[in-house]
């Protein structure tokens, strides 16, 4: 157990960023598999840059690593493309 107070806060504010992490994370990957079942382009279109945004902020905040970020826009960008 914990000594210091510095380290309960500590505990406490990891748990909270975790949570956080997590429930941003999985919104986007929800959001990531919508786009994906999209058949009609125009529709993608206007999805496309919401999308992008959420992984661009999971980059910012290091919840994902930037290359990873980039792999994905990047299969999503095909995606339209290919509709």
């Amino acid at each position: 157990m914990a000594n210091h107070k510095s380290a309960l806060k500590r505990i406490r504010s990891n748990e909270a960023k975790r949570l956080r992490n997590r429930y941003q994370h999985k919104t986007a990957r929800n959001a990531m598999k919508k786009f994906q079942e999209l058949s009609d382009k125009k529709e993608a279109e206007t999805m496309f840059p919401t999308v992008v945004s959420m992984i661009d902020k999971l980059a910012k905040k290091n919840i994902i690593h930037s290359n990873k970020a980039s792999n994905l826009k990047s299969n999503l960008a095909k995606h339209v493309a290919a509709l």
